[in-house]
């Protein structure tokens, strides 16, 4: 098994400075009826188990769940307040094999933790791919959902 590294927030790591093994987590937030309404509105998914506080107690879940993509889409925030991306990410470039495994409802604090698990330079574009087992974890440290993201990192050279 390899060794956890732990990163601290810091700004602006290059392609170069990654490692496999690596490991951060970010702060936490908490997940508000208004990011429920406003991804709502933005994504136009109005299903009920979301936003019907009526119809969510009659669902399995009992009480109204965030929507999952909200969730990856706030996840991707909490990474980037860490600052280890700032100014060298040049483009999020893919999402694999992605488990939504528990709900998240109102009221509920998330975090991330990101994990180094490859890097592969691809000098041509300027950096390379850094490929970070995601993990979003809830107030518990329950992993609600999981996956990997591939991000394409500034090089120190270019």
């Amino acid at each position: 098994m390899t060794e956890i590294k732990e990163l601290t927030a810091r700004t602006g790591m290059y392609f170069e400075e990654f490692e496999v093994g690596q490991a951060i987590t970010s702060p936490g937030r908490t997940i508000t009826e208004a990011d429920v309404v406003a991804f709502a509105a933005l994504s136009g998914d109005w299903n009920a188990m979301h936003t019907d506080a009526e119809y969510s107690a009659q669902h399995p879940f009992g009480q109204r769940v965030a929507h999952g993509l909200l969730l990856v889409s706030i996840a991707s925030g909490l990474i980037m307040r860490l600052g280890i991306l700032e100014e060298t990410a040049l483009a999020f470039r893919e999402i694999e094999s992605w488990k939504f495994s528990l709900p998240v409802y109102l009221g509920d604090t998330i975090r991330v933790r990101a994990t180094v698990t490859n890097t592969k330079a691809m000098r041509r574009l300027g950096g390379g791919l850094v490929s970070v087992k995601v993990e979003i974890l809830n107030q518990d440290d329950k992993v609600v959902q999981r996956g990997t993201w591939g991000v394409l990192v500034k090089g120190r050279d270019a």
